[in-house]
């Protein structure tokens, strides 16, 4: 009897659960304001594409840390830099992400940010100066993307000047960018003369530095 009674006591437990969960489900479309949504069109897609343009380059640095941290290359300083190179692209996409959602866009066909051709164009280098001038054209063209977008958010047809956003874009991610894009044009100009001085040693050199 008593196992009978617990036998039904988590029957209508799980019943009740899952009917709940059906329940909650679905939800009536809600009547919310849509006045407080002003972002035009133009820049919405702009902003969406320069997401996708973080996380391709999110992927190309991946591969680079692959690639210097394969035992027959073996470069950790390099493959360290680069990996967290491509964690700082990442964030770079989630803050964009964030921020159109802040705005109450990206509210649908989020999915179709990650479904895109994100493999990386290249894959192996066969010095650190050549990963690191790739580095710096990346950037480059990173950088050039969202000049473009705050182009379009601050002189698009509608003729709306998307102040805030083009504040937030030149403020936080053109400043890193330019900071970033020195820093590697720097370690280009080091390591070339390390390797015109001392071959590969110079090369190995570099590597441990980075790990400092």
């Amino acid at each position: 009897m008593k196992t009978t009674v617990v036998a039904l006591c988590v029957f209508l437990s799980c019943s009740i659960a899952i009917g709940s969960a059906v329940l909650q489900c679905e939800h009536k479309e809600l009547d919310i304001p849509k006045e407080w949504k002003d972002m035009v069109d133009p820049c919405v897609h702009s902003m969406r594409g320069q997401i996708e343009e973080e996380l391709k380059a999110a992927m190309q640095y991946m591969a680079m840390g692959a690639h210097f941290s394969k035992d027959t290359i073996n470069r950790p300083g390099f493959a360290k830099m680069f990996f967290e190179s491509a964690s700082e692209e990442r964030q770079h996409a989630i803050k964009l992400i964030s921020y159109l959602l802040m705005r109450g866009e990206l509210t649908s066909r989020v999915s179709e940010l990650i479904k895109r051709n994100l493999a990386p164009k290249t894959t192996s280098w066969v010095t650190g100066v050549e990963a690191l001038k790739d580095a710096l054209k990346l950037e480059a063209s990173v950088t050039k993307k969202i000049r473009e977008v705050i182009k379009v958010c601050e002189d698009n047809p509608t003729k709306y000047n998307d102040y805030h956003l083009v504040d937030y874009l030149t403020g936080d991610f053109l400043d890193e960018q330019y900071h970033g894009q020195r820093d590697i044009a720097g370690k280009v100009s080091t390591l070339e003369k390390l390797m015109e001085k001392h071959g590969a040693l110079g090369e190995f050199l570099f590597d441990k530095k980075l790990l400092e």
